[in-house]
């Protein structure tokens, strides 16, 4: 049995912030947060918007992408940021409730920015090994540009964080595009470099912590991080594209689309070196920055139409904890674009 992607969408909120508009609140110079940052605006989630609220617009797309009802789908799962609506809550109940997705049960899976890679993982073996479970509906949502602190410079990485939503349909009974293997490399020394310090059980929210900040993403030691990053980034990322790669008897020359989350330009470059892939078969989200788990899907959703049936896909991700993933996709028309 075979699972694929029968349908795939996005969102993007309204609101567009600039480079010149990042510039000013962070005091870092325009041309360096477009020619080094990668970045030339994001999109930033209105007041009133949050995750479910984004995950349900790009799920309903999805679903008529693919030609389904809600009533169609066995499972909805949410793999996007962990900074949802409320905290110690689940977004996918009620993304599936408003959706009316009534025959679905819901999952929640907790793996920020590698969370594409993850996910397809996770739901190709649900469907594979579970023949009841026909079509799961996989949305992912950010809205962590509203965590930045523009004035902290220890978290300056995330200044790229910009808002979003993407979904997909996966299906072992509808045509698309194949889910092939996956790879991942996990290091938990980074395991607490990058958090919100406040408003867990560590350090309970107060009105100290509210005073201090602590409940914006936060950088325990930059230089330490950085430093541990560059030695093993790169070749984890090598490590799990060639794995995922291989495991579905492809090499990185047989790439012809590459769909990773939004980095820096110099690490962009640096991953498609190693890999060989060309800059022309690649996506760099210079208009939205990064988004938690919805970059690689959004990636794809922008080219898919320029694809053709057998096209290798590889969507490469990293998040913060620290692990790297990697799936491959081999593909297929997928949804009324294809």
């Amino acid at each position: 049995m075979t699972a694929r992607i029968a349908g795939l969408a996005s969102y993007l909120p309204e609101r567009w912030m600039t480079a010149a508009e990042i510039a000013t609140a962070s005091g870092i110079p325009e041309p360096v947060v477009v020619d080094k940052f990668g970045l030339r605006g994001k999109h930033i989630a209105a007041a009133d918007e949050h995750v479910s609220d984004m995950a349900v617009i790009a799920g309903r797309r999805a679903l008529d992408d693919a030609g389904l009802t809600p009533a169609d789908i066995d499972a909805v799962v949410y793999f996007g940021s962990t900074w949802k609506d409320h905290p110690v809550w689940h977004a996918s109940p009620h993304i599936a409730r408003q959706l009316g997705c009534v025959n679905a049960f819901a999952l929640e899976l907790d793996y920020v920015s590698c969370g594409t890679p993850v996910a397809l993982r996770i739901c190709r073996d649900m469907l594979v090994a579970e023949p009841a479970i026909r079509r799961v509906l996989a949305v992912a949502a950010s809205r962590e540009s509203h965590l930045l602190d523009y004035g902290n410079r220890r978290s300056r990485f995330a200044f790229n964080f910009g808002d979003g939503a993407v979904a997909a349909v996966l299906s072992t009974v509808d045509d698309g595009a194949e889910i092939g293997a996956t790879a991942m490399i996990t290091d938990g020394s980074f395991s607490h470099q990058v958090r919100v310090p406040a408003g867990g059980s560590v350090e309970p929210t107060s009105a100290a912590t509210i005073a201090d900040g602590r409940h914006l993403l936060d950088v325990a030691d930059p230089i330490s991080m950085k430093d541990g990053l560059d030695a093993v980034s790169l070749p984890n990322f090598r490590a799990v594209a060639s794995r995922a790669l291989a495991g579905s008897g492809r090499e990185p020359a047989d790439v012809d689309l590459l769909c990773l989350i939004h980095m820096k330009r110099s690490m962009h470059d640096e991953i498609l070196d190693v890999l060989g892939v060309p800059a022309e078969r690649s996506v760099y989200l210079d208009d939205t920055g990064h988004m938690s788990g919805v970059d690689p899907l959004l990636a794809l959703d922008r080219r898919r139409d320029a694809l053709s049936a057998g096209d290798t896909v590889l969507l490469l991700a990293a998040g913060t904890g620290y692990t790297w993933a990697a799936s491959t996709l081999t593909w297929r028309p997928t949804g009324r674009k294809g």
